[in-house]
Order: C-alpha cells, then sequence, then structure tokens
C-alpha cells in the first residue's frame, strides 16, 4: 500500500476571503503611508506635528480615504490577478512572486491612469515622488505575496 499526495483544492469561499484581506491590507498600508507622507511634508514646513496629531489624522485619513483608496486597489488588481491567475498556470512554482509583482505592478499603473485623468497634478500628493508611489507600491506587493500564499493549495494525503 502507497500513499500519493494529490492537490488540494482551494474553495471559492477561501479565495474571497483571502482577496478580501489582503485587499485590507494593501489598503490600510497605502492609507496610512500616503498620511505619512503628506505629514512629513508639513512637517518639513517647521508646523509642530505631535504624535497624537499623526496618529487621529492616520484615523481619520483610514476612514475619510481608505475607501476610496480601496477602489484604485481594488480596480488596479482584478485585471492584475488575473493575469497572475493565467502566469501561475505556466510557472506554478513562482507562484508568490508573480502575484506579488502583479499586485504592485497594477497598482502603479492604476495610481498614474487615475492621475492621467484627474483635474489635478496628482490625486494622491503621496504619489507625486518615487518614494511616495514605492511605499505604496510596497504595500500592495506585499498584499499581493499574502494573497498567493494564503491560497496555495496544500497536498492531501490518500491511500493508493
Amino acid at each position: 500500500m502507497t500513499i500519493a499526495r494529490t492537490p488540494r483544492a482551494i474553495g471559492w469561499g477561501r479565495r474571497i476571503a483571502a482577496f478580501l484581506g489582503a485587499l485590507a491590507l494593501a489598503t490600510v498600508w497605502g492609507s496610512v503611508a500616503q498620511t505619512q507622507f503628506n505629514l512629513q511634508a508639513l512637517a518639513a514646513l517647521e508646523v509642530d506635528m505631535p504624535l497624537r496629531v499623526r496618529a487621529l489624522t492616520t484615523l481619520q485619513d483610514l476612514v475619510g480615504f481608505g475607501p476610496a483608496y480601496a477602489g484604485i486597489v481594488l480596480a488596479a488588481w482584478l485585471p492584475a490577478f488575473l493575469a497572475a491567475a493565467l502566469l501561475v498556470r505556466v510557472w506554478p512554482n513562482a507562484r508568490v512572486p508573480v502575484y506579488a509583482l502583479a499586485a504592485a505592478v497594477g497598482l502603479v499603473a492604476a495610481i498614474r491612469a487615475v492621475d492621467a485623468v484627474a483635474p489635478m497634478p496628482v490625486l494622491i500628493d503621496a504619489t507625486r515622488g518615487t518614494g511616495g508611489l514605492l511605499a505604496m507600491a510596497s504595500g500592495s506587493l506585499l498584499a499581493g505575496a499574502a494573497f498567493a500564499i494564503w491560497t496555495r493549495t496544500g497536498r492531501r494525503r490518500h491511500r493508493a
């Protein structure tokens, strides 16, 4: 009697939960990053910025800016994750880096697309510079990697 390993399927409920969890991670990261970049710009102008003000402003931005940013991330990720799912069929061993890169590149593309149609020079001031854009893309990259890890198929043993 031998024990064989077969891939265990991942249900849609788990995929959706992982997607929503990763979306929340990217949204919170990006919202906090943009707030801190904006507050740092004010601090550079010698505006007094105590920790309490930073914390309160961060929480207000999570509530006020967070939902709009979640929409941007969602719009970025839908085509990016579709492309990643197709690429992972060709390169299954590269699942985590493919989803991570797709999430980051998709977000950068979405932010630049929004900037192209926004009436102001940039919609999210923190993304005006490379540092802010990379800080926000880093959150998307980590969240994309988390999604890939959370939705990996496990191996189940059965007797053959």
